[in-house]
């Protein structure tokens, strides 16, 4: 019989005081992770309703002497808000619908197909995850502003943040890792029933694989929407760029406290999509993580 090691004793929570004394310390931590991640947040948000005076006050007040809402008013107007969050939709929907439908069929190909060199490919593939971000930024630009073979220029283009985001090494690894999972027995069960192997794929694999599928949605979907570097040097044409450049460069004659209401604004899709499938990412990274 084995027993296992905890930091508090179960003879010592039997007692009272243990007891006491043990969800004491643990409500007292969970409320300072609380206040340290919710904090900011409060901040921001309430930061967006003080007056410009009292915004750049010091000391800074927790509460605002007066709430202003005409802060998000003028931000909405003044920032053009609706037309860079749609340019922003367009571009991480894209990027996402294509991420998915590559990264999924790669990685179904690498962990059933077995095609020849498959290890040899699969090692290429993430032997770009060692390669910092920032030495592809020139490579990928002179990519799209001239487009091998082709010798058409993706700027101003949604196809220049699409294309590039295709290529994603990290979501490819944690689909495959999924993909190993699922047992030979329920694909040769498929095949005796005459599917072929698109039809394996799409009515046998995707269907299991729907944790998965939605953490590297998420991931897709965020790392689009929270890009400034990439975007900024795609696209020059202001009318076209997402809310992350636009930010930066409409901020100039802004009042501070319209800027801060601007970002609320442009961070409540990211903060409302990770309630909605904050079960999605913990379940996907687990059932990428093990073998079962």
């Amino acid at each position: 019989m084995s027993s296992t090691r905890t930091l508090v004793s179960p003879l010592t929570l039997s007692r009272p005081r243990g007891k006491a004394v043990y969800w004491t310390v643990f409500t007292g931590i969970v409320l300072l992770f609380a206040l340290a991640f919710l904090f900011p947040v409060y901040w921001m948000v309430t930061g967006a309703m003080k007056s410009p005076d009292e915004v750049a006050g010091t000391p800074p007040t927790l509460v605002p002497h007066h709430w202003h809402l005409s802060g998000y008013t003028d931000a909405w107007d003044l920032m053009d808000l609706p037309t860079h969050l749609w340019n922003t939709v367009v571009q991480a929907a894209g990027a996402w619908l294509l991420q998915l439908v590559f990264c999924t069929a790669a990685a179904y190909s690498l962990s059933k197909l077995k095609p020849a060199l498959g290890r040899v490919v699969l090692g290429g593939i993430l032997a770009t995850l060692m390669v910092p971000a920032q030495a592809l930024v020139v490579p990928k630009y002179l990519t799209v502003a001239d487009l091998p073979l082709i010798h058409t220029s993706l700027l101003n283009d949604p196809l220049g943040i699409w294309l590039p985001a295709v290529a994603n090494a990290f979501n490819l690894y944690l689909l495959k890792r999924f993909f190993d999972q699922i047992p030979r027995d329920v694909l040769e069960a498929a095949e005796i029933d005459g599917a072929g192997r698109l039809r394996t794929l799409w009515s046998i694999v995707l269907p299991m694989s729907r944790p998965v599928l939605g953490v590297v949605s998420i991931f897709a979907l965020a790392a689009v929407w929270q890009d400034f570097l990439w975007p900024l040097m795609v696209f020059s044409d202001t009318d076209k760029q997402p809310i992350s450049v636009a930010l930066v460069q409409l901020s100039q004659n802004i009042p501070l406290t319209v800027l801060i209401a601007s970002m609320v604004i442009a961070s409540i899709p990211m903060v409302l999509m990770f309630l909605v499938f904050q079960r999605h990412i913990i379940a996907g990274i687990s059932a990428g993580s093990t073998k079962g």
